[in-house]
């Protein structure tokens, strides 16, 4: 579809239905949830974009609370799986069980693992080893798992955040930048304001914690992540996206001469897939039918932050990714 041809009505009427729903749903997550609007935004972007998130933070943040009241907001299966040093690869997919049939005779069934979810909590995923991590990886990548040459499919929608803690070391595996670029966003979740503190302080040492009403079921997951796709992008956008790509690549002749000592590997093109479908998804989130410039810079620091590598030079100058991509952002708008 061209911007000059009308975005069909029912189309419209269902980004208004997105917007409203997205309101309920910001709604019933701040009766538990104190602040972190942000967190939720792009919690809901990538569900609705059909990505994957990892959210990074200090343990106490309530990133674990978010994801298990999320789920508990739609009427979708929910589990939760605690990644430790010595969980295995059928701990999370499943195994076969010897079973005993009618008859005395014995047969092979395949019993589900708790990745077998529509939203699956990976907590502390950086604590599996990497034969663990392999298994996640191709359920995150090919939704379905594979045990003992056998394929099952997994439930759509399927939707995995996981979470990582950037402080403690002892006993982690840091993902490798494969599975990181599997992730659509990180999503940094940084600590409360002075009065969103108080709040967490009189709101969770009383009484016990409301229950959520159910905004959305899986069908309705489903149509939105279709409508998602089909919310229209202007060329220069496009062209936005991939010059913000390339330009984090120290290799090219496209990037900017300071960003070469400073970084070591750039972002690939997975990254401009998901800043297109990121842009997409928050556009028809805020009621838009149509993607902006500002929908792009708003997701281009949780889609870059993870797969811009930077040197030894940037660490110890103290220059992050998320520096680098601003920076880049702020000069790419000035241009465009």
């Amino acid at each position: 579809m061209s911007l000059s041809d009308p975005l069909p009505k029912d189309d419209v009427a269902a980004i208004d239905e997105l917007r409203l729903v997205y309101g309920q749903l910001s709604n019933e997550l701040k009766k538990i949830i104190v602040g972190q609007q942000k967190v939720i935004e792009q919690l809901s972007i990538c569900l609705f974009a059909r990505g994957h998130a990892l959210l990074m933070g200090v343990p106490g943040l309530a990133k674990t609370l978010l994801i298990s009241r999320l789920a508990e907001t739609m009427s979708l299966s929910f589990s939760r799986i605690q990644f430790t040093p010595d969980l295995m690869p059928m701990d999370i997919t499943g195994t076969d069980i010897l079973q005993e049939l009618p008859g005395g005779k014995r047969a092979f069934e395949f019993a589900k693992g708790p990745v077998f979810a529509n939203i699956v909590l990976a907590d502390e995923i950086n604590r599996a080893p990497s034969k663990t991590q392999a298994a996640m990886l191709e359920a995150m990548q090919e939704h379905r798992v594979t045990v003992a040459g056998r394929t099952y499919p997994l439930d759509s929608p399927f939707f995995v955040l996981a979470t990582q803690n950037p402080i403690e070391q002892e006993g982690t595996y840091p993902l490798p930048e494969a599975q990181l670029d599997r992730f659509m966003f990180m999503i940094g979740v940084d600590y409360p304001s002075r009065d969103e503190e108080i709040a967490i302080a009189r709101n969770t040492t009383g009484m016990s914690l409301p229950k959520l009403e159910h905004v959305l079921d899986g069908a309705k997951v489903l149509a939105f992540q279709d409508l998602v796709r089909r919310v229209p992008v202007p060329d220069h956008l496009y062209e936005f996206a991939v010059d913000l790509t390339r330009r984090t690549r120290p290799a090219s002749s496209e990037s900017p001469a300071w960003i070469k000592p400073l970084v070591s590997w750039g972002a690939g093109p997975r990254a401009v897939q998901y800043l297109i479908l990121g842009a997409k998804a928050r556009a028809a989130l805020h009621g838009s039918y149509v993607v902006r410039l500002e929908d792009i810079i708003e997701v281009a620091d949780p889609v870059l932050r993870h797969r811009v590598m930077t040197t030894f030079t940037a660490e110890s100058e103290g220059v992050t990714s998320r520096d680098l991509t601003k920076r880049l952002v702020d000069e790419l708008s000035k241009a465009a």
